[in-house]
């Protein structure tokens, strides 16, 4: 009998280690029919974005619940600041491979923060018609951005924005700030 090594499955593997493995064509392809079968099912620029939200959410459930599980041992971030920067380093990672570009807080509304990605993987390969001229079709990685931090116990309204590149305006509510004052003064 030989002694072999248990090589780990592709479910296995934490996700951050390891190569990409989807080939970009694929994704750009995949993507731009899920928009199609979005596009044919609504009849305006902002229904064709929550559709794309309502999918990513659905997405950005299960993201949630693979990297908690088996990248942080089932640890839960509790305060604001802490769950943003994961988002925008590891979650960010494990969807595009790289980190977003930026994270910023409102001057003017404590609520609201921006997640700032320059090029999004996303809308890298959708040409727009010019009567769909406002669509960014990021609205997807809005919603999987915003399941998570839902899921998380962070409720907030998370959209899409054609400002910088692509800008995610997360608006949380009011709780979520409250709470976290009360974290900071302990």
């Amino acid at each position: 009998m030989t002694d072999r090594k248990h090589k780990p499955s592709a479910v296995e593997r934490p996700l951050s280690k390891g190569k990409a493995e989807i080939n970009i064509n694929s994704f750009a392809l995949l993507f731009s029919e899920m928009i199609q079968y979005c596009q044919n099912r609504v009849g305006s620029v902002p229904e064709l974005q929550n559709k794309l939200s309502e999918l990513g959410q659905h997405v950005g459930v299960r993201i949630l619940e693979l990297l908690f599980i088996r990248e942080r041992n089932l640890k839960r971030e509790i305060k604001l600041l802490q769950i943003l920067l994961f988002i925008k380093s590891n979650v960010w990672k494990t969807l595009f491979g790289k980190e977003a570009d930026k994270l910023e807080h409102a001057n003017d509304d404590e609520r609201t923060y921006y997640i700032i990605e320059k090029e999004s993987l996303v809308n890298r390969f959708i040409s727009v018609p010019k009567d769909k001229g406002s669509l960014n079709c990021a609205s997807f990685t809005a919603g999987i951005v915003e399941a998570i931090l839902s899921g998380s116990n962070f409720p907030c309204k998370v959209t899409a924005h054609w400002h910088k590149g692509t800008t995610f305006m997360i608006k949380f509510e009011d709780s979520v700030i409250a709470r976290d004052k009360i974290l900071e003064q302990r």
